[in-house]
Formats: C-alpha cells, sequence, structure tokens
C-alpha cells in the first residue's frame, strides 16, 4: 500500500461473519502445540501484496508473540511516525533479517527484544508459517511462539511508540476480519483490517500484519 494511503477512509467491502471462529481449545497452548506438531494440510489466503517500493527485495522476520494469559493474547506494537516504512502502523516485533542472524527464528526473536525488550526465555517457539511479501519487498517469515507471563517490556522509544495486547479470540473470529477494495495509483489493491476497541483506543490493525492474521486464522481452523 502507498504510505500516503489512508486505510481507515476505504469503505468495507465485506465482513466474514459467516465463517465459523477457531475453537476455544485450540487457542489454548496445548491447543497450539498440537498445530505445530501435526500441521493439518492448509494453504495461506494471502502471501503478497502489489510491489509499491522501488527496492530490492529483503528478508524479514516478525514474532506473533501469544501471551499464555486465562484468555490468551497477541502482543503487537504501534510502529513511531518517523519510521521509513510501514510508519504509524500495528505490526508485529520483528524486522530485517541480518547476516548474524542464524536464521529466521534467532532474527524474530532478536528483534522483539530489541524493539520490545521481550526476553528470550520468556518464549517458547512454535513453528512458522508461509513467507508474506510486502509491498515494500520484504518477504517477512512470521514466526509463531508462546510467552510466558512474568515479562516487562521496554520498548524502544526509536521504533516502537506504544506496545499492546489484543485477545488471540478475537483476532482469530472472522466476524472481525473486513475486506477493502480501492484504485490507488493505478492498481487495484486489496486487503483486510481487524480493528479492535482498545479500552475506547482504536487499535486498526490492517494490511500485512492483518494478512498474516488470515493466514494464521486459515491454519488453525484447517
Amino acid at each position: 500500500m502507498a504510505l500516503t494511503l489512508d486505510p481507515r477512509a476505504v469503505p468495507v467491502a465485506s465482513v466474514d461473519d459467516h465463517m465459523d471462529a477457531v475453537p476455544a481449545p485450540r487457542l489454548t497452548a496445548e491447543g497450539l502445540r498440537a498445530v505445530f506438531a501435526q500441521p493439518p494440510v492448509w494453504a495461506p489466503e494471502v502471501w503478497h501484496e502489489r510491489k509499491f517500493a522501488d527496492r530490492e527485495p529483503a528478508d524479514a522476520a516478525v514474532l506473533l508473540a501469544i501471551v499464555l494469559r486465562e484468555r490468551p493474547t497477541l502482543l503487537l506494537t504501534q510502529r513511531t511516525a518517523h519510521l521509513s516504512t510501514h510508519s504509524g502502523q500495528v505490526a508485529f516485533p520483528g524486522g530485517r533479517v541480518d547476516e548474524e542472524d542464524a536464521d529466521v527464528v534467532a532474527a524474530a526473536l532478536r528483534e522483539a527484544h530489541e524493539e520490545v525488550g521481550l526476553l528470550p526465555e520468556f518464549v517458547e517457539v512454535l513453528g512458522t508459517l508461509p513467507t508474506y511479501t510486502t509491498g515494500t519487498a520484504f518477504v517477512v517469515t512470521p514466526v509463531v511462539a508462546l510467552v510466558r507471563p512474568g515479562f516487562v517490556l521496554t520498548p524502544n522509544p526509536h521504533e516502537v511508540a506504544d506496545a499492546f495486547e489484543v485477545p488471540l479470540d478475537f483476532l482469530m473470529n472472522p466476524a472481525h476480519h473486513r475486506r477493502h477494495v480501492a484504485e490507488w495509483e493505478g492498481a487495484r489493491r486489496e486487503w483486510f483490517s481487524m480493528p479492535y476497541d482498545d479500552d475506547g483506543r482504536e487499535r486498526y490493525i490492517w494490511g500485512a500484519t492483518a494478512g498474516m492474521l488470515r493466514n494464521f486464522y486459515r491454519l488453525l481452523i484447517a
């Protein structure tokens, strides 16, 4: 999506409230471990966006950090407004894979520690999802992990304006998955949004983050 596009101004084309939500037992630690121990046959629904940035592709990794509270949540960040890509947007902790990273899992854990101060000893990695290529030419591998409560976050103010949690069952219910379609810069663009009311503050989840969450839903419902 072009950086000047205001997704909130684009009308909702449809809502997937006719589809089933992921059953609650599958959203527990035991259920999630079982899914990744024996993955079902499934396919991602969305895996790339139209490229709008004039740059070479770069590998990146993000952490889908599921916090094991009584009602499991997903840890998300609000990016600062001055960043060169995806500024101000809701995102997973993560970023570019560096040469010193052993693999995408190591990159996701490192980035989560650098961005929000999440220590690796609180994290149990379950596995990865298929890559998702953003319009800014990042080839992103989502790393799914369970996070034990008790951690203390220290967001990096240069990259993260805020860190917050959204209930996992909210995100894994397609009644909250809204579809948008727009003609932008001569091209048709389509995306999901999943706005969440966080005690009166709207957390506007859309674009690549929502796309990867939609793929996670497809895995868990398969």
